[in-house]
């Protein structure tokens, strides 16, 4: 008995509203709106203008041929303030709900992030007495609708609950007036190490209703859905249809569409039982009044039912809806679930520059047609053991008494943006396979891509991955590593067609040979095949990218606390080869790579010349990988080659960069004693690796005493501490020398906080990041969509942005020390 007692307490533990996560109540508003219109100082607008002309050019003529913009400065995205944890698993596109039970954001469309809310698309309650009379019938959301007139909602928002701890979300509705209380438990299969549900394009809802009142109730949960993502003229270009089914233990209706001629089935599904009655809508008008099956619901409580002899499938050019209810008695002082599915499937996309279509990765269980049933019945049979796996996944950072409240809730929440960062999760076809090796990961586990941003356009940022890469290598290492040999791939190919600068105006190559490619591509071009979309500068000559390909291969290769020969030997020659172009750039022959005095690296506005603090820190900690993998191959000369190298350089550095207190920016004259934030973002990698603290780059009192003095200067000094580090401090005051450098970036603030751990100050680290993650919960409602960058006050760049999921590097180094330190 005592072990049913346990095993019954368990399993109300997994389903609970969790303490910790983003918990606000449905009434909620922000207090300090934000906007991404920031204006430079003139200065920095003079300086900028050459390449501000050249962008309105390329702007312009890009807009009239039609051609995709990769990053568009023009219509900037404003955050809503709205969102919620978004419905669905990773790279099958997902639908965004916000805290208030709207349905918002539509990535379903392989080249689009849609920001659009959809008034058609909704939950609807009827409550009914015992003598079936409609005493309450509302919305389940506290947006406010635009269209659909006749629909309500009558939510006291104030008694209404939101929390949401990815990828779960409970919305607690409190109807005790009326005899009942709600629960939705909303589930998307996103599990780390399962790469079977965690491609699944589906969520499911579960409604735990409770009659607290002395009469029986009758209560229907209803969903309503409208083709389309909300762009309207594109959901009116698609012939739409509709049908109804029962399938197993599920009734519902399959709504088929098409996105730009990408064929789309949305599933809406009920469990049916005994004590749950399902009835389906075919069919309504989303842009009429909505009075239809608003008024069936409220006389009925359920939808009219679909006659044998009346068709069973509706067709439509353009806009249409459809809907399930589930409706259920309740006796006094009972409860009853009613459990839904929503499901997507979009099978094949197509990019549109060489129209190839690619399928999937669900595609391999499911099939590449009709798959819609079998993914809803997957879902609901299996939703529970997602829970399991999710609530296991979960619990001992939750459980950890020593981590402060919001960190619980940041860790799970920004990790929102591998299911929601117009991820692509990609089936290999059978062709490449053949060409592929054994120990290719992308033969099994397929081809997986994200975008640096929901603004910025180009699939796998490498600059930007660098820091993102750990929540993959942590969660779902094998598409990290796919990612990484797409990457190897690259390294060697040339693409001799010419691109204009931006910056400077100056024609170069696509992408030379020998040099690892910023990207995989604008998935409004043709990715994976045309890399390098990025248009400002000319990448291959950019100073980080190559050490950071080494340093991820090294992190990769010893995840596991072991070194993978195997996948070092399978990466390396890409390794020496990157590793050997780049010692072009140690122009003095010091053993330490300059940079070029133009924008060469991932702070793309702020300029570094000759050695700096960011790219020489970067190359030796590569270096020091190199020699490691060598040795581990019996490579001896190249390992004594590097050892050379490494010891030549790490002594110039500390000549050319410490300062006593820090390291320098860089060589310059004017800013090279600006206090970088990031300086010591390779330290930061050798710390994940697990080899920072042995300090073979780095001396552990330089460490200590640049931490410290970016502590007390870019996080202290800046906004009392409230926001996160600042780029750049100089002088007393935030480094105004360029946009960049009085900019927080929050991927970078969360990995500087992960290097003060590694090094014991946890109080420090905890408080650098919890001002900033706490700024954008409770100030200016920017949690998932967290940009980029972060100013003072009133502004932001670069909304839905990658690298803030460097956060899971400051979990890697609390549980490193908590092994330490016992």
């Amino acid at each position: 008995m005592k072990g049913d007692n346990s095993n019954k307490k368990d399993s109300k533990e997994k389903i609970a509203v969790p303490k910790y996560g983003f918990k606000v109540n449905l009434d909620h508003e922000y207090p300090e709106p934000r906007t991404p219109n920031f204006v430079p100082s003139f200065r920095i607008i003079w300086d900028l203008l050459p390449m501000i002309m050249r962008y309105l050019w390329y702007y312009i003529t890009y807009k009239i041929r039609g051609k995709s913009i990769v990053m568009d400065y023009v219509n900037l995205q404003r955050g809503k303030m709205i969102y919620g944890v978004p419905l669905g698993g990773i790279g099958s596109g997902t639908i965004g709900r916000g805290y208030k039970g709207e349905f918002c954001r539509f990535q379903l469309r392989p080249d689009l992030c849609e920001y659009n809310t959809v008034d058609a698309n909704q939950f609807i309650v009827t409550i009914k007495d015992e003598n079936q009379d409609t005493i309450f019938q509302s919305c389940l959301s506290t947006y406010k609708k635009k269209s659909l007139s006749s629909w309500k909602s009558l939510l006291d928002g104030s008694k209404c609950k939101y929390t949401g701890l990815y990828p779960r979300a409970w919305t607690e509705y409190d109807l005790s007036k009326y005899g009942v209380k709600l629960t939705c438990r909303q589930i998307s299969p996103v599990i780390p190490h399962d790469y079977e549900s965690s491609c699944l394009p589906c969520a499911v809802f579960v409604w735990d209703i409770e009659n607290i009142g002395d009469e029986e109730r009758s209560v229907t949960i209803s969903l309503t859905f409208k083709s389309g993502t909300g762009t309207k003229k594109l959901d009116k270009e698609s012939t739409s249809s509709s049908k109804c089914f029962a399938y197993q233990n599920l009734e519902g209706v399959i709504l088929y569409h098409a996105l730009e001629k990408m064929l789309c089935a949305y599933t809406l599904a009920i469990k049916s039982t005994d004590k749950v009655n399902v009835s389906k809508c075919l069919y309504f008008n989303p842009n009429s009044n909505g009075s239809t099956i608003w008024d069936q619901l409220n006389q009925n409580g359920e939808f009219e039912k679909v006659s044998k002899k009346s068709p069973r499938t509706r067709h439509t050019f353009g806009e249409m809806a459809v809907a399930v209810a589930g409706k259920t008695k309740i006796s006094t002082q009972s409860k009853q679930s009613i459990e839904m599915v929503l499901a997507w499937d979009m099978p094949n996309i197509i990019y549109p520059v060489d129209q190839k279509k690619y399928s999937r990765f669900y595609t391999e269980q499911f099939g590449k047609e009709n798959a819609a049933l079998k993914i809803v019945d997957f879902a609901m049979e299996n939703y529970e053991k997602w829970e399991d796996g999710i609530f296991n996944w979960q619990k001992p950072v939750l459980d950890d008494s020593e981590l402060p409240d919001w960190y619980k809730s940041a860790l799970f929440n920004e990790s929102y943006f591998i299911s929601d960062g117009g991820t692509m999760w990609l089936s290999v076809d059978d062709e490449l396979k053949k060409q592929l090796s054994d120990s290719d990961p992308r033969k099994t586990f397929g081809r997986f891509a994200y975008l640096e941003g929901h603004e910025y356009r180009m699939y796998n940022s490498y600059d930007v991955h660098f820091y993102a890469s750990h929540a993959l290598s942590k969660n779902w290492p094998e598409l990290q590593k796919s990612l990484h040999y797409d990457l190897r791939d690259y390294v060697f190919l040339e693409l001799p067609d010419k691109m204009k600068m931006l910056y400077n105006g100056d024609v170069v190559e696509r992408k030379k040979p020998d040099s690892v490619p910023h990207d995989a591509g604008d998935p409004g071009e043709s990715p994976f095949t045309l890399i390098n979309s990025y248009p400002i500068h000319d990448v291959s000559n950019w100073r980080d990218l190559n050490p950071k390909f080494v340093l991820q291969t090294y992190r990769d290769a010893t995840t596991t606390g072991k070194i993978n020969v195997q996948y070092v030997q399978d990466m390396y020659k890409a390794c020496d080869t990157v590793m050997r172009k780049s010692l072009v750039y140690d122009i003095d022959n010091d053993g330490l790579i300059e940079n070029s005095g133009e924008p060469d690296q991932t702070f793309d506005s702020w300029v570094m010349i000759g050695s700096s603090s960011y790219c020489g820190g970067l190359w030796l900690a590569a270096l020091y990988a190199m020699t490691q993998m060598a040795e581990c191959l019996q490579k001896l000369d190249d390992e004594k080659f590097y050892k050379k190298i490494l010891k030549k350089g790490v002594a110039s550095f500390n000549k050319k960069l410490w300062n006593g207190k820090y390291y320098n920016f860089d060589c310059s004259e004017n800013q090279s004693r600006s206090v970088m934030a990031d300086q010591l973002n390779a330290q930061w990698y050798l710390g994940c690796i697990g080899d920072g603290g042995k300090y073979p780059v780095f001396p552990k009192v330089n460490v200590q005493s640049a931490l410290r003095s970016i502590y007390e200067n870019n996080v202290l000094c800046f906004c009392e501490g409230s926001m996160g580090a600042v780029n750049g401090f100089i002088n007393g005051q935030v480094d105004t020398v360029t946009v960049q450098s009085q900019e927080v970036w929050t991927g970078v603030t969360y990995a500087l906080a992960a290097t003060m751990i590694q090094e014991g100050m946890i109080e420090e680290g905890f408080k650098t990041a919890g001002g900033m993650f706490q700024s954008m919960t409770e100030r200016f409602g920017m949690i998932f969509d967290t940009p980029e960058a972060l100013y003072c006050e009133s502004h932001y760049r670069a909304i839905g942005y990658m690298r803030p999921l460097s956060i899971w590097s400051m979990q890697l180094a609390w549980e490193k020390r908590k092994l330490v330190v016992g």
